[in-house]
């Protein structure tokens, strides 16, 4: 990747959301769209579900985020403890959804998830936190 390229997030319209997760994920969008709930409960034990944003980013990849407002998230496997908006909460679930899944299935789907959205952060404003949290 050009780093000098900036990588953009566009939301998703609620007209396209349904086809969102099998354009980029076929078969397994379930389980994606699960694990990242997931990865949220246990997380940030204060999170009590809704609605989240669908984003696509200009470089092919996807990250969801969940309702507005500021997530405390603890992450027992690498210590890291810290408030993050609900943007950084989301790409922090979607990085260890990708990461995880990526072990789990040998195609290079998750792996180049993982890559596109990892790239992505490395501009946004809570980069820090982010990467601390998935260290």
């Amino acid at each position: 990747m050009n780093l000098s390229q900036t990588i953009e997030a566009y939301p998703v319209p609620q007209s396209a959301r349904l086809a969102t997760l099998p354009a980029h994920f076929g078969q397994k969008m379930q389980i994606v769209e699960d694990r990242i709930y997931d990865f949220m409960r246990r997380f940030a034990h204060s999170y009590q579900g809704g609605w989240w944003q669908f984003y696509q980013l200009s470089n092919g990849g996807f990250y969801m985020s969940p309702p507005r407002g500021m997530y405390e998230l603890r992450v027992d496997s690498n210590g890291f403890g810290g408030h993050m908006s609900e943007d950084a909460a989301g790409i922090t679930v979607c990085l260890f959804t990708f990461s995880h899944l990526s072990f789990e299935f040998p195609d290079e789907t998750f792996a180049q998830h993982f890559h596109w959205l990892r790239d992505f952060a490395m501009n946004h404003a809570e980069v820090s936190t982010i990467f601390a949290a998935i260290d």
